[in-house]
């Protein structure tokens, strides 16, 4: 096989993964909180000949000739530019405005165990706790529970007249009278280093083990608490909407294709060489 016809085909893989990367962007353009990814390529390991080592001649390139092998999809990194704010009116409905900040919510792992997700997403409902049916519980959407400061999930007694939640993220639930039910701090953390989240599903992201990366935990995460909740920016009766735009995915998508159809016009090519090389041999 013609070196060509492998330097394109590790190429495309690579640019197939980039239109994985794209399409999920665009099919995302709608979800409240997504944030968009963006990605990198990189060169893949290269050959070197010096064919001329005695060549004096001034020159911007190094002496000899190169060959590479393709393109490797080097880095998807996550871009935490803030999305646009819709208001909803809603009482239970948050939008975060400062970028780098989530939501801690509980969900479950893979092997089955309980851990803690971070999510942009702030549509929130009530639902009845299992064991107690006078106490809401707060949820997202797809029903993990919403953490307090203190990693503990967060409810409401039922029958509150009216809920309010601060720029700062307390909730305060006060009854029919104007008493006070229950005040509780929203759970907010900042990501100091997003590129080390993981995509866990259903707009949620986890965290990795430290140990195993030999990370210092506090130069990730940093759970706002104490005075540093004085920080936190939140709106109620808004949504943040995806920093998607739509404009920009579109434009790399046809980037992207062109490059994937330069790199299987090549193997075509490649493939007329060698057809043509057959047919000198065999005549």
């Amino acid at each position: 096989m013609l070196r060509s016809m492998i330097t394109a085909a590790n190429t495309m893989a690579q640019l197939q993964q980039q239109f994985d990367v794209i399409s999920n962007n665009i099919a995302n353009s709608n979800t409240a909180g997504f944030k968009r990814r963006e990605t990198s390529f990189g060169e893949l390991l290269a050959q070197q000949f010096a064919n001329l080592p005695q060549d004096e001649a001034p020159r911007l390139t190094p002496n000899g000739l190169r060959y590479g092998v393709g393109a490797r999809l080097a880095e998807t990194n996550i871009v935490l530019k803030q999305g646009a704010i819709m208001q909803t009116d809603r009482p239970l409905d948050v939008a975060l405005t400062k970028e780098g900040q989530f939501f801690r919510v509980l969900i479950q792992g893979e092997n089955g165990t309980q851990e803690i997700g971070y999510t942009r997403a702030g549509a929130f409902y009530l639902t009845p706790s299992a064991g107690n049916q006078n106490v809401l519980m707060l949820v997202t959407s797809d029903g993990n529970p919403v953490l307090d400061e203190n990693n503990a999930p967060i409810w409401l007694p039922n029958g509150y007249k009216d809920i309010e939640i601060s720029d700062n993220g307390t909730i305060t639930a006060t009854a029919p009278d104007g008493r006070i039910m229950r005040r509780v701090n929203i759970g907010v953390t900042s990501i100091l280093r997003p590129q080390l989240l993981q995509s866990a599903g259903n707009n949620i992201w986890t965290l990795p083990d430290f140990n195993a990366l030999n990370v210092n935990a506090a130069d990730v995460a940093v759970n706002m608490t104490g005075n540093l909740r004085a920080q936190i920016g939140m709106t109620q009766g808004a949504l943040e909407q995806s920093n998607v735009d739509l404009g920009t995915e579109l434009t790399d998508m046809m980037i992207t294709e062109r490059s994937y159809q330069l790199n299987a016009r090549s193997i075509s090519i490649s493939d007329q060489m060698l057809g043509l090389i057959n047919g000198i041999r065999s005549s």
